[in-house]
């Protein structure tokens, strides 16, 4: 996505497309056992939402704010080393 879509869909004149997008998005998510469908719409979806929805403001930066802190971890975590193998 470019930044000029993205600032323009999070204006608050783009609601009336905002809400319709998070829904399918949604959607899509829920339905992401079929094919081109996947999991990565639902968080898009809610956060799509979110921007609209005050109740879905906090659990959504709750779950993005958790998740970068996952990835960080993640990140900085030493890799275990590769067993080498015995020549006995």
């Amino acid at each position: 996505m470019s930044a000029g879509f993205l600032t323009w869909i999070r204006r608050p004149s783009a609601r009336l497309v905002r809400i319709p997008f998070g829904v399918v998005m949604v959607f899509g998510g829920v339905l992401s056992f079929l094919p081109i469908l996947g999991n990565w719409m639902l968080p898009l979806g809610l956060m799509l939402l979110a921007i609209d929805f005050p109740p879905l403001q906090r659990p959504v930066a709750w779950a993005i704010i958790r998740g970068q802190r996952w990835w960080e971890l993640r990140r900085r975590r030493p890799r275990p080393a590769a067993p080498v193998p015995d020549r006995g």
